[in-house]
C-alpha cells in the first residue's frame, strides 16, 4: 500500500474518532453514554494496525527521520522494531493532538520537548494517587508533610 493510501486511511480512522471524542465531550462526566464512547474510541485505536514511521510524517508534517527520532527518545510509542518499526496507533493519536494545538497556538519550534512535557504532566495527572491527593487537599483533610 502506498503511504499515500496508507495515510489517508488512518486519517479516516482520526476523523471518526475526533467525531466520536467530539459527542462524548458534549455530554456530562458522569453520563454512561460518554463512558461508552470513550471506551468504543479506546478500542478502536488499540485495534488499528500500527503504522510506518513514514506514515506518522506525512500525518504530523514531520520528517520520517523526525519521527524516527520522536520514536527513539519515547515520545511516539514503538509497536514493533523488526522487521521495520512500526508505531502504536493510540500514542501517535494523542502526539496528533497536541502537535495540533501546539501548532494552532503558533509553537513551530522544540516541539518534542513540548510535546514531551505534556505527555510527562497527563501520566501524572493520569495517577489516581495524585488525584486523590488533590482531592484531600482541596478539601481541607490533607495533611502537610515536611522533608526532614
Amino acid at each position: 500500500m502506498s503511504v499515500a493510501t496508507e495515510a489517508a486511511h488512518i486519517r479516516d480512522l482520526f476523523d471518526t474518532i475526533e467525531e466520536l471524542e467530539a459527542v462524548a465531550s458534549s455530554l456530562s462526566v458522569d453520563d454512561e453514554r460518554r463512558h461508552r464512547l470513550d471506551g468504543v474510541v479506546a478500542k478502536t485505536l488499540r485495534q488499528a494496525p500500527p503504522v510506518r514511521p513514514v506514515v506518522a510524517g506525512e500525518l504530523l508534517d514531520l520528517t520520517e527521520k523526525t519521527v524516527k527520532a520522536w520514536a527513539r527518545e519515547g515520545v511516539l510509542a514503538i509497536h514493533s522494531q523488526e522487521p521495520r518499526m512500526l508505531l502504536d496507533t493510540v500514542r501517535l493519536h494523542e502526539v496528533l493532538h497536541l502537535v495540533s494545538d501546539l501548532r494552532r497556538a503558533g509553537k513551530t519550534r522544540g516541539l518534542i520537548d513540548e510535546v514531551h512535557r505534556r505527555l510527562s504532566d497527563q501520566s501524572l495527572l493520569d495517577r489516581q494517587d495524585l488525584a486523590n491527593s488533590l482531592d484531600e487537599m482541596r478539601s481541607g483533610r490533607g495533611r502537610v508533610v515536611r522533608p526532614v
